[in-house]
């Protein structure tokens, strides 16, 4: 193991064991280091590897810390590879979203209660076959985000969000190229919300699963005409 990895472990190992938690201060370089058996270059570095990843925050003039280790801040440098990624891997970008937000929807099914549904139902009911392309895929973010937030895991929450921030120029390219498309939309989105409401896991999850692949499908065969 390089002395740096080492270093990250090592680091690593102090936050999963609670000897240091969210919001703590790190104890000074020269100290820690000399603590763990390290010199201070991989030290310095295992802080910089472990900021970028933001589990650490280190504030000039001040320390560093342990960041809140929240799922948004943790999946962060799975958003910045999404990113870079180009028109050839959209489509495996969808086949993830896929496969995650299918199980999202049956875990929604299954956690979502009264107010949940009650508010996915408004979203649904809210927006019909007039909307602008613009309003429909902002209905669209809002709707699968609802759903997401009811399956009850922050770090698939999260993992969604990133993949699903990079589909939204596909989403939009579809509305404004394929027949029925706002009205295609709408209608499995209200299937899916009753699906919901009926506490129907595996209808929600196969609902889900083929409402994502059509676009996929769609994306496609555009990527081949």
């Amino acid at each position: 193991m390089a002395v740096t990895d080492e270093a990250i472990e090592k680091i690593k190992a102090m936050i999963v064991s609670g000897e240091l938690s969210p919001g703590d201060r790190l104890p000074p370089e020269k100290e820690l280091s000399e603590r763990l058996g390290l010199s201070r270059n991989s030290m310095r570095e295992a802080v910089k590897a472990l900021e970028v990843i933001r589990v650490l925050d280190v504030r000039r003039g001040d320390g560093t810390y342990v960041t809140s280790l929240e799922p948004h801040l943790l999946l962060e440098a799975i958003a910045f590879v999404v990113d870079m990624h180009d028109d050839d891997s959209m489509l495996e970008i969808f086949a993830v979203r896929r496969m995650l937000e299918s199980q999202a929807t049956g875990l929604a099914a299954t956690h979502g209660d009264d107010d949940d549904i009650a508010a996915l139902v408004e979203e649904v009911e809210g927006v019909d076959s007039s909307v602008t392309i613009e309003e429909l895929v902002a209905h669209d973010i809002r709707f699968h985000r609802e759903i997401v937030r009811m399956a009850g895991n922050a770090y698939l929450a999260s993992l969604i969000e990133h993949l699903s921030s990079q589909t939204v120029r596909a989403r939009v390219w579809r509305g404004l190229t394929e027949a029925n498309a706002v009205e295609r939309t709408l209608s499995e989105h209200r299937a899916i919300a009753d699906a919901i409401a009926q506490h129907d896991s595996a209808l929600a999850t196969s609902l889900a699963t083929a409402h994502i692949a059509g676009v996929e499908r769609w994306l496609r065969q555009a990527a081949t005409a």
